[in-house]
């Protein structure tokens, strides 16, 4: 038993990467999960089944667009309904596009900012009134190193990041004489889908193979020259809900492999 043993969990983005990777670690402290994110319904429902099974806890899927307000709204609610409560809110949902600023799509650079930023907002402003009402809550971003530094063609994502980072600092303040915490993880380069399309497209553009596009990816950036694994991203969130991280508030913590110490 862990003192977050019972508590509720809405962890956002969460069939797969990231996200997958903080709601196992969160499920082992005995954290009933409300999933959300892409996969067909057999994949779902056996990766709710599979948890479930696995830590002892209730695993659900809502499939919010994480584009639509209402339908985050929505999500919020249907968690509080599911589980009588919602302590942990895990903003992770993301996508990418890259492109020059000068030919970035508007309709790209609206959806990043919709998913990666706006969505941060509304999930919390859902989320934040029953916090307060109970009297406990951990609000946890997944930001990005994109939220501290910039890279060339990430236009959308580097500013929705940068933005996220701004927005924690917020809710901190507003929170801060609360038992309500509000933080953001900032990763660097972790092999998630979303990563992995970037090696590919890297491996076709340059004609090589896949393992040498990674290698040169990493490089690039990331002194550890290895990636970031989702289990030590889902260990920094578990701290974050801990006593322990009780009066961290508005921390934008790195996990990097040194990209952000040059």
């Amino acid at each position: 038993m862990t003192h977050l043993h019972g508590k509720a969990a809405l962890v956002t983005g969460s069939t797969s990467g990231i996200g997958l990777g903080v709601a196992r670690k969160l499920a082992a402290q005995g954290v009933d999960l409300m999933l959300n994110g892409f996969g067909d319904a057999s994949y779902i429902t056996d990766l709710c089944g599979s948890l479930s099974d696995e830590f002892g806890v209730r695993v659900d899927h809502n499939g919010a667009d994480m584009s639509k307000p209402e339908q985050i709204e929505a999500m919020v609610a249907a968690t509080e309904a599911e589980f009588g409560r919602l302590d942990i809110l895990v903003n992770n949902a993301g996508i990418q596009h890259v492109s020059p600023v000068e030919s970035f799509p508007v309709e790209r650079w609206d959806a990043v900012i919709a998913i990666n930023l706006s969505a941060v907002f509304h999930g919390t402003r859902a989320a934040l009134p029953g916090m307060k009402t109970r009297g406990w809550g951990r609000i946890i971003n997944i930001a990005s190193v994109h939220g501290m530094v910039a890279s060339v063609n990430k236009a959308a994502y580097v500013a929705a990041k940068h933005g996220v980072i701004g927005l924690t600092k917020v809710v901190a303040l507003e929170t801060a004489e609360s038992p309500i915490t509000c933080n953001a993880i900032c990763p660097g380069w972790v092999l998630t889908p979303l990563v992995q399309k970037q090696i590919d497209a890297l491996a076709a553009s340059k004609g090589v193979s896949v393992e040498e596009a990674g290698r040169e990816l990493l490089s690039e950036k990331q002194p550890s020259k290895s990636f970031v694994t989702p289990e030590q991203l889902g260990d920094l969130a578990v701290f974050l809900c801990s006593d322990a991280a009780g009066n961290m508030r508005g921390a934008a913590l790195t996990m990097d492999g040194g990209w952000t110490a040059q």
